[in-house]
């Protein structure tokens, strides 16, 4: 580990070296793919910087505790080392999870999919609040988020929502919301005061590039129909909204949201790109899977991730036995201490199977 650690400070020195070049700021596209690679290395060597400190300092405490024969000064000494060991420990746990292998989807935006499961019309008006829930949070994240469809309920829920993220690091927050999300309340229409259960589906894909997937012409069906739903006169009577079908995989996409068809379609074959880019990704999932004997994807959507209990005012995620009682505040888009539990989880779990691996 350490020799790789001192060959990426090596290269990060180079790279800082080549960021002053004149002749590097002359040429914007190289500079900036430099400046990425540049602060994506920033991390790791700052922290193996105040591992080396540490160590330092942990063999000067050792030399003092040696030589010192005031007691006082003997005793700080040896407080003083045992601070500074276990803060080593902990930088080089740190060390071991920045220089895991990194997803190379965390820096792309998502596809957001969030659609009513059982339940009937509570399971709309929870698919709605879902949604309203991360909306919430993408702006506290500085993100943009753009509807690219909707089916809406007869009480005013959502029976599904399709929408785009946009921002920084997006899809390496929200990886881990995939799966069904279920709720215990009692419903507005509830006369008896019982609790009902319902769920919602949550799908968060890593949006794909033209260089992810090439969609060959000859392999889609493009059909145009009139758009359902509120957007006024015009919507409803062009032939505006567009259907999607990619014949090899037979997955189909509608939009309908713009009153532009080449819009719509845009939008359209950004879902679709997503769509079959997460279908390949699963495939080289499960194929990595039967060779380590280990689930390594994204698991298993049919699986139950997260109980929402109005009647408790709580959340829990069943992957982690995370609880938080504030569910208000949750459903507001706090999601934040949620996610960071999930992640520190799962980089566990990955260092776990890195480890067996190398083993």
């Amino acid at each position: 580990m350490f020799e790789r650690l001192e060959h990426i400070e090596s290269k990060y020195e180079e790279l800082n070296n080549a960021l002053a070049s004149p002749e590097l700021v002359s040429d914007s596209q190289r500079y900036q793919k430099t400046a990425k690679a540049h602060s994506e290395l920033q991390p790791i060597v700052e922290k193996y910087r105040e591992f080396k400190d540490l160590t330092r300092g942990i063999e000067e405490s050792k030399a003092l505790a040696e030589d010192e024969t005031d007691p006082e000064m003997l005793a700080y000494a040896k407080d003083e080392m045992q601070k500074l060991e276990q803060r080593v420990a902990q930088v080089e746990e740190e060390l071991k999870f920045l220089l895991l292998p990194k997803d190379p989807n965390d820096e792309k935006n998502v596809i957001l999919e969030i659609r009513a499961g059982t339940g009937g019309d509570e399971a709309t008006l929870f698919a709605a609040e879902i949604f309203r829930m991360y909306t919430r949070y993408a702006e506290t994240q500085r993100w943009k988020v753009e509807v690219l469809s909707t089916s809406e309920s007869s009480v005013g829920g959502l029976k599904e929502v399709i929408a785009i993220i946009e921002g920084q690091r997006v899809f390496s927050r929200l990886k881990y919301e995939s799966g069904v999300h279920r709720v215990q309340r009692v419903p507005e229409t509830e006369t008896q005061g019982r609790v009902h259960t319902s769920a919602v589906t949550v799908a968060v894909l890593p949006e794909a590039e033209d260089v992810d997937i090439k969609i060959e012409a000859k392999d889609i069906r493009i059909d145009t129909f009139c758009s359902s739903g509120p957007g006024g006169q015009s919507v409803n009577t062009t032939y505006s909204a567009v259907r999607i079908t990619h014949l090899p995989s037979n997955t189909v996409v509608s939009c309908q949201d713009e009153k532009s068809q080449i819009k719509n379609r845009e939008k359209g074959m950004r879902v679709l790109r997503a769509r079959l880019y997460e279908m390949e990704q699963q495939k080289q999932a499960d194929a990595l899977a039967k060779e380590r004997k280990a689930m390594v994807g994204s698991g298993d959507r049919s699986e139950k991730i997260r109980t929402y209990n109005f009647p408790q005012n709580r959340v829990t995620d069943h992957r982690v036995g995370f609880t938080a009682h504030q569910l208000p505040e949750f459903m507001d888009g706090r999601i934040q201490p949620m996610i960071d539990v999930l992640i520190t989880h799962f980089q566990s779990e990955k260092l776990k199977q890195e480890s067996a691996v190398g083993a």
